[in-house]
């Protein structure tokens, strides 16, 4: 597993990150997940809402990539793992709560991404190289 710096956490917190996954015919999927958030050192998080391409791709066994970028400092990351799913327990309950309180449905599920390896989005000669 790869470990989170206090920066990655900040960007992740203040920005809108975006996950990808396979669709089953093998093409990309990338949708903006606005309630992704950092669980612990080296997982991720985000609500389910829709259970549309992202969802059916996660419960197929897709690895996910998730990317942030802070345009305004140039600076970015991508991290890369595998995910679980939630429907039910504490972590589900918080973001069925979470959801309630805006107004949204009832989620489909968590997913949890347990991150393998971090790539900076950084521009120059290290842009996509694998810092983690």
């Amino acid at each position: 597993m790869a470990t989170l710096t206090q920066v990655m956490k900040d960007m992740i917190a203040t920005q809108q990150c975006f996950i990808g996954t396979v669709n089953a015919d093998g093409t990309p999927n990338v949708a903006p997940k606005r309630s992704t958030r950092v669980l612990s050192d080296d997982s991720l998080v985000f609500t389910e809402g829709t259970g549309g391409a992202t969802f059916a791709n996660i419960k197929r066994g897709s690895k996910v990539s998730v990317s942030v970028v802070n345009r305004e400092i140039i600076d970015g990351f991508r991290f890369v793992g595998n995910a679980s799913m939630q429907d039910s327990g504490p972590l589900y309950e918080q973001a069925a709560a979470m959801s309630a309180k805006i107004g949204m449905p009832k989620p489909h599920a968590v997913v949890i991404i347990h991150i393998e390896e971090i790539h900076s989005l950084k521009p120059g000669p290290g842009a996509g190289k694998k810092i983690a």
